[in-house]
């Protein structure tokens, strides 16, 4: 199939209700192919829940999300096929604990793609690999630090052959030693070339690898901009604000 024109994510006047809490306001946000766009902002903003719209974890009230020009379906197979499409990795691993690491990454191809097992355990090697934990393959989970966990879990997201990443806080849950390798793991993902929407609290990673950096507070995008234009000169009381906290230590 001929990928489409025009952005591969869009979302058009999406709004989403907690109850009276109105988490997602009006939100306008295209991603392009190959665009890596952070959304940084305070607790409670609507990162979160943004990142989960996105892959129907979390349904929206009105507006209209779209996945490479195609609208997000409501259930069944075609949102299984859709969610094959767009990679996800949370804070927690979410790794099955009685499954080497191998089958792990391997499973979703087999299950969702019916790739046969012998080429999936082989495409999962290569996978364990280009993030640096081939040598854990016949492992479990629970034998792998925290930082290694979260690298199988991209692992796992890639092996799906996904047009976009969505990463949720993907290193929040880790120890600090931790947090690089898979920052590092996300930064060689970006050079390559994967759309990437990654909600983040670190910093450096936004520098570094964003096309763009969303700033969002009380469930709107208050401001976006490329990643040196924000840092050093944000426009908003809001995000200066944030900035002024954060980057203070």
């Amino acid at each position: 199939m001929p990928e489409q024109a025009g952005p591969l994510v869009s979302l058009k006047n999406v709004n989403k209700h907690f109850g009276d809490l109105h988490v997602l306001r009006d939100i306008n946000l295209d991603v392009a192919r190959g665009e890596v766009v952070v959304v940084i902002g305070p607790s409670g903003s609507g990162k979160s829940t943004l990142c989960r719209a996105i892959n129907r974890l979390e349904t929206i009230d009105d507006g209209e999300i779209t996945i490479d020009g195609k609208a997000l379906p409501a259930e069944g197979k075609a949102l299984a096929k859709l969610r094959a499409d767009v990679g996800m990795v949370f804070q927690s691993f979410n790794l099955f604990a009685h499954k080497s690491i191998l089958d792990n990454v391997a499973l979703g191809p087999v299950k969702v793609k019916r790739m046969k097992s012998a080429e999936a355990k082989e495409k999962a090697m290569a996978l364990l690999k280009r993030v640096g934990v081939d040598n854990q393959a016949n492992k479990l989970p629970a034998q792998l630090s925290g930082g290694q966990q979260q690298r199988v879990a991209i692992a796992r997201a890639l092996a799906m052959k996904p047009k976009v990443m969505l990463f949720d806080e993907p290193t929040s849950a880790l120890d600090p030693e931790m947090i690089n390798e898979v920052l590092d793991t996300m930064v060689e993902l970006a050079q390559e070339g994967m759309t990437m929407i990654v909600v983040t609290h670190e910093m450096g990673f936004a520098r570094k690898a964003a096309d763009r950096v969303i700033f969002m507070a009380d469930g709107q995008i208050v401001e976006q901009a490329a990643p040196e234009e924000f840092f050093t000169n944000p426009k908003s009381d809001r995000a200066k604000d944030f900035l002024g906290k954060i980057l203070a230590h």
